[in-house]
């Protein structure tokens, strides 16, 4: 007689098939009621025997209890965007770019698959086992969403086949289905509940509920498109065979995947699914083209937050008309004068639109948009609502053209526009409120210093109430001055302040970035940190030759961090944040007390697998022995590490005559003391 442990192996080996057959072959094995008897057999024994119930077991899905809120998980691998083309024109131009990269004349091979609207996430499995799932969140940093993920039964839990990597982190999109959502809002108006907008927004908030009973309820599906890391394991040398890798292992993967060959075969692709878009049961807003070649993605590296060998072709967006009821100018953070047409409420791309930008004036007049009109609204990207066009035939008699007002609508003071410049903006600085309180959200933002509670309604009431008049005050309030503000009790004022306290101890790009310099986003303020080698004082006295020498920097971004510095208020800020406050910011083992390392001033870059470790981490090794790492081989780098399967670097590294270390010529190298 089968002993309940063989049995229960069965039982769960026969589920996991049918898993596979129905959620990523798209073609069910056994009927329902079959899966059904399955299950509730497994259940039965697993009840009976506990001590044999397994984390990876398909009847281990829901987690128990709730969580009180979701960790931050920092991505080892970042989870980066993707540029975008909408037409012909700059599809072409982007092809042309990884050919003059690649100095290759010949068609490109291109993975081309559907953009799916949802949201995406990150899950990671060690030894086939799934460990851990995370949000996309800033591409560094997303939420622990584990036990949510478990619930969709389209991932699985365990892996299956051959060769599968020790260490395996697989990116895809989840999504709800257009079948789906009808079903949830059918649900919702049955039993008086509020309705869903849209799928995505579905989708978002079933991922981030903190009982992942909720989550089990809402039927979530996935599709995967990708890996971050991958350890103790190899992969196909091009994009598409690994999906097929993917796809073998058990994980779902779009079954409307090409492998396309140049620009003409991207477009064909395009309209092929531009044609079957309302007939798919899931919501797409695009297409993404990946050259196909690992060792081509690898030379082609990365731009700011973007790969170089990827875009997302966005579809023609959704349209609406409406009327402009009127205009407003509003202030951003940089004093930043911006047009804001106001509408009659539309619904347009999911969404009600009462809201549109009109960017600049220069903008205005082109467009020539002008109060009471009717105008054609689209969500450019199907994110940002802007103005297409005027109905001109529409336009009653009498309305005027719209002027740039003298003064800024916030505090009254000049309005200017640079000749250089398209923007207009208020020169007050900091003596605005808007752009006080501009400058205090974005500060706090959880891409900056992330204070967590620093919403903003409390910005905008210290500001209003003169609690705050440059970033530095944001550390001298006290719990009297906080309690005295709307919807701040006890413990919010408490948690609010020791959020403050705890951004003294930050991350010095974040900080950097934080500070709101005009030009200097994310990417940019850690290449500075990088360069600079975490030390402030290095940045404030860099000329603008020597900011150029920074990768991601040109004149122009030079030239306005150079401003900022020189400015004396700034520098007034600078010192009594980081004199005065006590901002400080730990530097890593491998920037600091290295500058006399047995690396120092060489140069190195990498290309190939190690066996011995990941490239993370002979990059870590690398800065720890006070050397730098580039992404690209030029006649200054001191040599190239090439590891298995080595790349097209390895060819330019032997015709520029730069020295190549093999795997233990470079681990002889770092471990030297």
């Amino acid at each position: 007689m089968i002993s309940d442990a063989k049995r229960i192996d069965n039982l769960r080996s026969q589920i996991r098939k049918h898993d596979y057959s129905y959620y990523v072959l798209d073609d069910p094995s056994v009927p329902d009621a079959e899966y059904d008897r399955l299950m509730r057999e497994l259940i039965k024994l697993e009840t009976q025997s506990s001590q044999l119930i397994t984390h990876d077991s398909p009847t281990q899905r829901v987690a128990g209890f709730p969580l009180d809120s979701f960790k931050q998980v920092n991505h080892v691998v970042p989870m980066l965007s993707l540029s975008n083309v909408f037409s012909l024109e700059e599809l072409e131009a982007f092809d042309k770019r990884i050919k003059d990269r690649l100095n290759n004349d010949e068609k490109i091979d291109y993975n081309a698959e559907p953009k799916l609207d949802g949201l995406a996430v990150s899950l990671l499995y060690e030894d086939g086992l799934l460990v851990q799932a995370a949000t996309r969140g800033d591409g560094n940093t997303g939420e622990d969403i584990t036990e949510n993920v478990r619930t969709i039964r389209s991932v699985p839990l365990k892996l299956d086949g051959k060769k599968i990597p020790k260490k395996l982190e697989v990116r895809g999109e989840v999504f709800i289905s257009k079948k789906g959502f009808a079903y949830m809002n059918d649900y919702a108006r049955k039993y008086d509940q509020k309705e869903f907008v849209n799928p995505r927004n579905a989708a978002a908030g079933s991922l981030r509920q903190l009982d992942a009973k909720l989550t089990a309820q809402r039927p979530l599906e996935i599709f995967c498109y990708g890996v971050g890391l991958v350890e103790d394991g190899g992969l196909a040398e091009n994009h598409n065979d690994m999906l097929k890798q993917l796809k073998e292992w058990g994980l779902r993967v779009c079954p409307l995947v090409e492998l396309v060959k140049g620009v003409q075969g991207c477009w064909d692709f395009y309209e092929k699914i531009l044609q079957q878009r309302e007939r798919l049961d899931y919501e797409i807003d695009g297409i993404v083209y990946k050259v196909n070649l690992k060792r081509y993605q690898d030379e082609l590296g990365f731009v700011s937050r973007a790969p170089r060998w990827a875009t997302a072709h966005k579809f023609p967006a959704e349209e609406e008309i409406t009327t402009v009821n009127e205009i407003e100018f509003q202030v951003g953070r940089t004093g930043t004068i911006t047009p804001v047409a106001k509408l009659e409420p539309i619904f347009v791309g999911g969404v009600t639109v009462s809201n549109a930008t009109l960017h600049n004036m220069d903008e205005i007049g082109r467009k020539d948009v002008r109060c009471g009109d009717t105008v054609i609204i689209r969500r450019a990207g199907d994110v940002i609502p802007e103005v297409v066009k005027v109905v001109l035939e529409r336009r009653h008699k009498g309305v005027r053209k719209i002027k740039l007002p003298k003064q800024c609508p916030e505090c009254g003071s000049e309005i200017v526009r640079p000749k250089d410049e398209v923007v207009a903006r208020c020169i007050a600085g900091f003596l605005c409120p808007a752009q006080r309180k501009g400058a205090l959200k974005h500060y706090a933002s959880r891409n900056a210093m992330d204070i967590e509670g620093l919403g903003d309604k409390l910005v905008d009431q210290l500001i209003e109430k003169q609690l705050v008049n440059d970033l530095s005050d944001l550390y001298r309030l006290d719990e009297e001055a906080l309690s005295n503000l709307e919807r701040m009790g006890k413990k919010s004022v408490q948690n609010l302040l020791q959020a403050i306290e705890k951004s003294k101890q930050a991350n010095f790009a974040k900080f950097l970035f934080g500070l709101g310099i005009r030009e200097v986003g994310e990417a940019t303020a850690l290449a500075l940190v990088d360069y600079f080698d975490y030390d402030l004082n290095k940045i404030m006295a860099a000329d603008e030759d020597v900011l150029q020498q920074v990768p991601d920097v040109g004149p122009i971004v030079a030239k306005r961090i150079v401003e900022y510095f020189s400015h004396p208020s700034n520098k007034r800020l600078i010192h009594s944040l980081c004199s005065e406050i006590g901002i400080h910011w730990v530097v890593p083992k491998s920037n600091a007390n290295n500058s006399n390392g047995v690396l120092s001033g060489n140069t190195y870059a990498l290309t190939g697998t190690l066996t011995s470790m990941t490239r993370d981490q002979a990059a870590q090794a690398i800065r720890a022995k006070g050397g730098k790492v580039v992404s690209s081989i030029s006649k200054n780098t001191t040599a190239l590490v090439a590891g298995e399967t080595a790349g097209s670097k390895l060819q330019k590294a032997e015709k520029l005559a730069v020295p190549v270390l093999s795997e233990q010529e470079f681990v002889a190298l770092v471990n030297v003391e």
